[in-house]
């Protein structure tokens, strides 16, 4: 019923603007920015602060993490947690340490990729199942201004776009230190009627540790597009990925300088986990006589996740220690369906976007005690169903040429359903069911160019989800907390060879809500507020050559005390060198800085700064021959082989030889200087 009325509600809109003065004007171009349908996550508007990485970007980024390459966007930096390819990236944007996706939202090809209400974090964000290589760009947006993006879009939201052929295929080998192995297969067994990808990717390492990661993951990758008639597009994408690591764990800071465990070794050595993940997901659009586009698309994953960790070694348990085992299956299933019309509104130029999207978790996560990978006891075990509902406007017009508006607004009502597994007394066990409505408004401004010179207006608001066990458990919880956002920005190209871009912005959320994995809790932090500024310039010193850079200021703070935000992150710096000489040798070293942060709201403890370098290089012969299909590559993370800490937390641990507990920082150390290389042939 609710999808009925909502096509003819997108139905009647359609109808409605053909008769306030749409015309079919087939030889004059129209102003608004020409775009590819690409369903409804991609903008047709241009900010300050959105940023597109292309493929010859991503050819430059070091490939043992795939979220490597969201390092290219300007502020947004990716740590790894010490876990191995199941356990995602540390995500760091606009003043928010995001964890692992609660406060930035990711899409495949429009597809959502954040879990909600996971067993390990909300916004669960794991991008170790995509390839790199088959990204045809990564769509980025910084805060809360795109009508299309829902759920988690608070600091930001990435769209990976995957290509639909490669122009040749590629066998490529390569090994490096630490018994690190990572090799591709990729191809498009394209037909006349069909374009198609098809890769396949294996990665192993040990890494540094003392105890031998021995992470091991698979990914493979299937596209099919093709055109049942002239005027329509037909995708079909299934993705598979399955990976397997033992995990150093993060470990006190206070045991490696006491000589108790060196800077890679492990309190508790039996950590790691296994995980899966399979999708497939189909795209439709169909481009109108009138000149609108009715698009539409459906998904379903499956998600397993077994992550065995321990945080806090003997502090509950000084027997058989405080290990635990977090547990997720589930079931992902949605869609989205839609109508943009484009043409003339009163003789000025416009477009519009309607549409709806549906989404629903259907899972399985439980909390239980164990000791070397043995359960001891169950703390929770809940089914949880979670179903979302979202229709959508978004309105485009053009009054000047030097005047470009957008705005926007949806509705997204959720329904939280728990329900209790627990066959005996377990100490977190919530059950019950709740629904929360939330409505949000979005507003863009473009004025100029003058002088090349744009400058950028946005407003809006948006959301995050908070786990379903912690919502239907207390009625202070907000299901939905709201995050309000401003932001000015300007781009300016004054010659050729230099852009410079620059914005401001501040956003407050209403209700800052951490889901605490570790303990199966949710810990309620008040209403917070965020500022700063994004600086960004990139100049091409030579046709060869080219510099760019990104320094990022950002103030984080708790509304009612104006004590800073743990974990927050205060100044993020980004460098990158470039070089693509036409003898077919191209090269990049990057430097990337995150400052130091408080991580208590009394700034007694702090995490540490670091600077590191990376280089990456990859040639190929263009001289004719057998050789020319050959491709040598490189990278060296790391080049200085600085003693760097990627995640930092502060919080109490209890080892062995401590009398009593202690609230110090723990961490998970980056890597040492790192060289991998390999060979590709092309065919």
């Amino acid at each position: 019923m609710l999808c009925q009325i909502l096509g003819r509600i997108v139905f009647v809109s359609a109808m409605c603007w053909n008769s306030l003065g749409y015309t079919e004007e087939p030889e004059e171009a129209i102003l608004l920015p020409e775009v590819e349908v690409r369903a409804t996550h991609d903008s047709h508007f241009e900010a300050a602060s959105q940023y597109t990485v292309t493929e010859q970007d991503i050819e430059l980024q070091a490939s043992d993490r795939p979220a490597n390459v969201l390092r290219m966007v300007p502020g947004l930096i990716t740590t790894n947690p010490g876990g191995g390819p199941g356990k995602p990236d540390n995500y760091m944007l606009r003043g928010f340490d995001a964890d692992h996706g609660t406060d930035l939202a990711g899409f495949l090809d429009g597809m959502p990729l954040n879990l909600r209400s996971h067993a390990h974090g909300q916004g669960y964000l794991d991008l170790n199942f995509l390839i790199p290589e088959t990204m045809k760009r990564v769509d980025a947006y910084k805060g809360p201004y795109q009508v299309q993006f829902g759920d988690f879009a608070t600091a930001g939201a990435v769209n990976f776009v995957t290509r639909d052929v490669v122009e040749e295929g590629v066998v490529q080998l390569s090994g490096g230190q630490f018994n690190t192995q990572r090799h591709l297969l990729m191809f498009s067994p394209t037909t006349d009627t069909v374009r198609s990808l098809v890769a396949l990717e294996g990665f192993y390492t040990d890494g540094p540790y003392v105890n031998p990661n021995r992470a091991l993951r698979v990914n493979g990758l299937a596209k099919a597009t093709m055109n049942p008639t002239t005027h329509s597009e037909l995708s079909l994408i299934g993705t598979y990925y399955q990976g397997r690591w033992n995990s150093q764990g993060e470990i006190p800071l206070r045991a490696v300088e006491s000589g108790l465990i060196s800077r890679f070794g492990s309190v508790d050595p039996y950590q790691g986990g296994r995980t899966q993940r399979s999708t497939g997901h189909v795209r439709y659009h169909y481009d109108t006589p009138s000149g609108g586009t009715l698009f539409a698309e459906t998904y379903l994953q499956y998600y397993s996740l077994n992550l065995i960790s321990n945080f806090t070694f003997l502090l509950d348990d000084p027997v058989n220690g405080d290990g635990i085992e977090q547990a997720d299956r589930r079931y992902v299933y949605g869609g989205e369906f839609g109508y943009r019309q484009s043409g003339k509104l009163l003789g000025i130029e416009s477009s519009a976007t309607a549409g709806v999207q549906a989404r629903v978790d259907d899972a399985h996560v439980r909390l239980s005690r164990q000791r070397q990978w043995m359960l001891l006891e169950t703390m929770s075990d809940s089914r949880i169903h979670e179903a979302s509902y979202s229709p959508y406007l978004r309105l485009e017009f053009q009054p000047a040429p030097w005047a470009r508006l957008a705005g926007g607004t949806r509705a997204d009502y959720f329904q939280f359903n728990v329900r209790n597994l627990c066959q005996t007394d377990c100490p977190q066990n919530p059950s019950g069911s709740v629904g929360a409505t939330i409505m949000t408004t979005k507003g863009n401004l473009i004025l100029g160019p003058w002088a090349g010179t744009e400058i950028f207006l946005d407003a809006g608001t948006g959301f995050h989800s908070n786990d379903a066990r912690a919502v239907v458990d207390s009625s202070n919880v907000q299901a939905l907390p709201k995050a309000t956002g401003y932001e000015v920005g300007l781009r300016t190209r004054q010659w050729d060879r230099l852009e410079v871009s620059a914005s401001f912005w501040l956003l407050d959320l209403t209700s800052e809500l951490v889901y605490q994995g570790n303990l199966g809790t949710t810990q309620i932090l008040g209403a917070t507020r965020r500022y700063g500024t994004d600086l960004g310039s990139r100049l091409q010193l030579l046709d060869w050559l080219s510099l760019s850079g990104t320094v990022t200021l950002n103030s984080a703070e708790f509304r009612e005390t104006g004590n800073p935000i743990p974990q927050a992150p205060t100044l993020t710096g980004r460098g990158e060198l470039t070089a693509r000489l036409p003898v077919g040798l191209s090269a990049s070293l990057e430097m990337l800085h995150l400052g130091a942060r408080p991580l208590t709201q009394d700034r007694s403890i702090n995490a540490q700064a670091w600077t590191i370098f990376n280089v990456v290089a990859r040639y190929r012969p263009q001289s004719k021959g057998w050789w020319q299909n050959m491709e040598g590559f490189l990278s060296v993370q790391n080049l200085m082989d600085v003693p760097w800490r990627q995640t930092q937390l502060a919080y109490e641990t209890k080892l062995a030889t401590d009398a009593a507990p202690v609230n110090g920082l723990q961490f998970t150390p980056g890597g040492p200087r790192t060289v991998t290389a390999g060979l590709a042939w092309h065919y």
